[in-house]
């Protein structure tokens, strides 16, 4: 059966729009994530907290916290294909691919290419200019915090659409706290100028090169990043602009 743009989604089910020639049917549906990769924490309870009362019943609850691994070739469908188009092209420029890629992770039906933030620009340009890769597009970036990821706590998250082949990947590049800087991506993909400067305000990401990475959507003295996993959550009072701003819980008012 096929839809309007004439894609097949296999006996009666949707495409996933990733792998056309797979259906969303249950055999094709996203497992759970496996043993393997990276453990970066072990949280306890149900939210991780652990300095007061817990009324929740999952105060014993222990779950360890991991990263995927990095898969094993084939990577299936038109992973490879992606994979090794950009790994020969990265050659001809007199690029070691294992010097710019750290690793690869296919995931839940996805593939993600970890960079070296320092060889991030000329990776970002090679999968938008070759021809047999296309990636024309990136909707944005994702910034993330992992606390416990010592020496790359802060990831920044590309999301890359190839148009001409229907494809999507994901670029995912770390930097420590203490170093937080990696190329903006601006001069390649402009859409992402308001994303940098989004991720940059609300976890403190230093997009170097970016034509204008002021805050976005805080105001413009705020001190601190909100979206850090070590930004505080209440009880500190907050000034800005000549005005204090009470914590969270002195705010409520119940008359």
């Amino acid at each position: 059966m096929s839809d309007a743009n004439g894609t097949s989604n296999g006996a009666g089910g949707a495409s996933n729009g990733v792998n056309p020639e797979k259906d969303l049917g249950a055999s094709n549906l996203p497992g759970q994530r496996g043993d393997g990769g990276e453990e970066i924490r072990v949280q306890r309870g149900m939210f991780g907290a652990n300095n007061g009362g817990d009324t929740s019943g999952y105060g014993g609850l222990v779950r360890s916290v991991r990263l995927p691994g990095p898969a094993s070739r084939p990577y299936g469908g038109w992973f490879d294909e992606v994979a090794d188009e950009l790994e020969g092209a990265l050659e001809e420029q007199g690029l070691l691919p294992g010097n710019a890629i750290e690793k690869t992770v296919v995931d839940r039906d996805e593939i993600t290419f970890h960079i070296e933030r320092e060889h991030l620009l000329r990776v970002a340009r090679t999968l938008r200019d070759d021809p047999a890769l296309r990636f024309e597009l990136c909707t944005g970036v994702s910034g993330v915090h992992y606390l416990h990821d010592k020496g790359r706590e802060l990831h920044a998250v590309y999301h890359l659409r190839s148009i001409t082949h229907n494809r999507l990947i994901r670029l995912e590049v770390s930097a420590p706290d203490a170093d937080p800087h990696i190329p903006s991506l601006v001069s390649v993909y402009p859409t992402n100028d308001w994303h940098e400067r989004e991720t940059y305000d609300f976890f403190g990401i230093v997009f170097d090169g970016h034509p204008a990475l002021t805050r976005i959507m805080m105001p413009d003295d705020w001190q601190g990043h909100p979206q850090r996993k070590d930004y505080p959550l209440g009880g500190i009072p907050v000034e800005y602009k000549g005005a204090q701003i009470p914590a969270p819980d002195q705010r409520r008012s119940y008359s």
